[in-house]
């Protein structure tokens, strides 16, 4: 049971910038924390960013710090990444998902209801 969508994937020269979507279409969703993830062939899920319900408060995993910002738009169901200076290792399917207990985490296994993510490719 799909709730979120993500787009704003694609191909990307090293030092570029994507801007990705994660909507979603349950109105009760504006209240959980929402997180971004990836998956690169062969390798575990990891978490990315995460932000708080209100937009407040924010999460960033060490390799993406300063490089990537996230943020949300409740009035238009919709939290972004801002991916700057994109790297090869930044290759991946990029996933959204939300936190039923509102933690600013970066596990996944404390998000569910994923999106089928959208592949983002960085070329060198």
């Amino acid at each position: 049971q799909l709730q979120f969508v993500e787009s704003g994937g694609g191909l990307v020269q090293s030092g570029g910038s994507l801007r990705l979507s994660c909507a979603w279409s349950r109105f009760y969703l504006d209240y959980y924390a929402i997180g971004w993830f990836r998956q690169a062939p062969g390798k575990e899920r990891e978490g990315v960013s995460c932000i708080s319900s209100d937009g407040g408060s924010t999460n960033y995993a060490d390799s993406v710090k300063g490089r990537f910002t996230i943020s949300r738009d409740n009035a238009k169901n919709t939290v972004y990444l801002q991916m700057n200076s994109l790297k090869p290792e930044d290759t991946a399917v990029y996933y959204c998902a939300k936190s039923p207990l509102g933690r600013l985490s970066l596990e996944p296994a404390d998000f569910d209801s994923w999106g089928q993510g959208t592949q983002v490719t960085v070329s060198s």
